[in-house]
């Protein structure tokens, strides 16, 4: 699935690109300095301290960083995890957790990437509405909350949410109030999963551009998806024309991919050649495009008959050539094992460029991890059992989605068994973490209302907030240019 940068495979989801955003993330943490694990600012701690009564959860290692966010404190934790949580006397490794304390009186949101976890403070929408505490997990597999030695068939939502359902069970200890779990895009699948295996771990659930592929052998929602997205018919007839353009320029456009990857030492043992790597970044052009652009951004997109060098740059700009190579692939593998064994994948149909193309059957999730990783789809079962859970039983949910997205093609849907939930549907926005601020004003107003008396906050306190550190998640994940 689809990768999050302004590109990537429409085969990764775009959420957790904490492994290429981890320069700003360190950026933010050393101009912030850190404080050793067990020691506080002076005058902060006292007796029954929350960096003493975390520290005192069995399998807990705590180091508290300086925050950037006021009002907070900061904690890096490490949780004790089984690899295989049917055998909880076997290997383990550590599971990574970011904690933005505020109150033990506060609701706790617990926010996923289903990704690697940003490693900068942030307020997720839910989090600034019931002005509560935020911890980050990192989905399992996701380096370093990796075991070694590494065994992929763990490597199952099942697992992923028991690991969520020991770090709430763990910490409810402390913040044993009201509990709200979110996530955008892969990670608002992972809230879904926890939900569905785990429905009272949590009070209520926002979920946001969470695709829901349950019938992975039919994708012609996809299709239909982009011959209709947006309102401006030559928006897109010109995306499919740069796209064709760049297959037409493939000699050029390989020569500037090469000498790139020679500068940066890029390798492409995954994708076998740069000509694979190239073909498949620009079956992620359009796609790419739609995820993290506006429609109005089509104006600055080049025209089909620009020099080599704008075509070029519309190319890596969009679609991130670099993803395509080893060094960019690597981190996200744990996604492709489970889209390629579980989860499924978009298969769009190339119409437009198809006699252009040489790899086509390349572009689905086993092309993306190693081969000496053996996979096998479960044949759409894991997904199935989680459409019917939803429809027959989602309890406190909201999904939220923006009309231009491609991964809203295939949504959530609520049936006849759901009770107190709702899906929403921003018009004209894309592939976001913030999108209740985006609905019309009385879906917005029942959203927020829903949400604060899921957590039991004063219905005319708190409004959402603005400004550097309520940002959009997938936006503070995505990899710098």
């Amino acid at each position: 699935m689809r990768r999050v940068s302004r590109g990537a495979t429409a085969l990764l989801l775009a959420a957790g690109m904490t492994g290429a955003g981890a320069t700003a993330a360190q950026a933010v943490t050393t101009q912030a300095g850190t404080l050793p694990a067990g020691t506080t600012r002076t005058g902060t701690v006292q007796t029954g301290d929350i960096l003493e009564r975390l520290k005192a959860i069995p399998g807990m290692e705590v180091t508290e960083k300086t925050s950037t966010l006021p009002g907070h404190r900061w904690f890096w934790l490490e949780y004790r995890q089984p690899v295989d949580h049917r055998d909880p006397q076997g290997p383990w490794f550590e599971q990574r957790i970011m904690l933005q304390h505020k109150s033990t009186d506060r609701p706790m949101v617990l926010y996923t990437s289903g990704y690697h976890t940003p490693e900068v403070m942030f307020t997720s929408e839910p989090t600034a509405l019931v002005d509560g505490n935020q911890i980050s997990v990192e989905y399992r597999y996701f380096s370093p909350s990796r075991p070694e030695p590494t065994d992929w068939r763990k490597d199952t939502i099942w697992q992923a949410a028991t690991d969520e359902h020991r770090i709430i069970r763990a910490l409810k200890r402390i913040y044993n109030g009201k509990w709200i779990s979110t996530g955008a895009s892969k990670g608002g699948m992972t809230a879904v999963y926890h939900k569905r295996f785990y429905p009272r771990d949590v009070d209520g659930s926002v979920v946001y551009v969470a695709p829901n592929d349950y019938r992975n052998n039919d994708d012609r929602a996809y299709d239909r998806f982009f011959q209709t997205v947006g309102t401006d018919p030559e928006c897109r007839s010109h995306l499919q024309a740069l796209a064709r353009e760049f297959l037409k320029r493939r000699p050029e456009m390989l020569k500037r991919f090469t000498d790139a990857a020679g500068k940066n030492g890029w390798t492409f043992d995954i994708l076998r050649t740069p000509d694979r790597a190239f073909e498949n970044s620009v079956m992620d052009y359009e796609w790419a495009f739609w995820q993290y652009s506006l429609q109005s951004d089509c104006a600055d997109l080049p025209p089909v008959d620009a020099s080599d060098d704008e075509i070029y740059d519309t190319l890596d700009s969009i679609s991130g050539l670099s993803f395509y190579t080893d060094q960019g692939l690597t981190p996200y593998v744990p996604y492709y094992y489970q889209a390629g064994t579980e989860l499924g994948w978009p298969s769009p149909k190339f119409k437009h460029m198809r006699h252009l193309l040489r790899y086509e059957d390349s572009y689905h999730p086993r092309t993306y991890v190693p081969r000496d990783i053996p996979m096998r789809f479960d044949r759409g079962r894991a997904m199935r059992d989680i459409d019917r859970w939803v429809r027959g039983n989602a309890n406190h949910m909201l999904f939220l989605y923006g009309s231009n997205d491609p991964w809203g093609a295939e949504p959530f849907r609520l049936g006849r068994g759901s009770r107190d939930s709702a899906v929403y549907v921003a018009e004209g926005a894309n592939h976001s973490g913030r999108l209740i601020d985006k609905l019309p004003a009385d879906q917005r107003a029942k959203s927020i209302a829903d949400i604060k008396r899921w957590a039991g906050v004063d219905a005319g306190l708190q409004t959402l907030k603005s400004g550097p550190r309520a940002d959009d998640p997938l936006q503070l994940q995505r990899p710098p240019l």
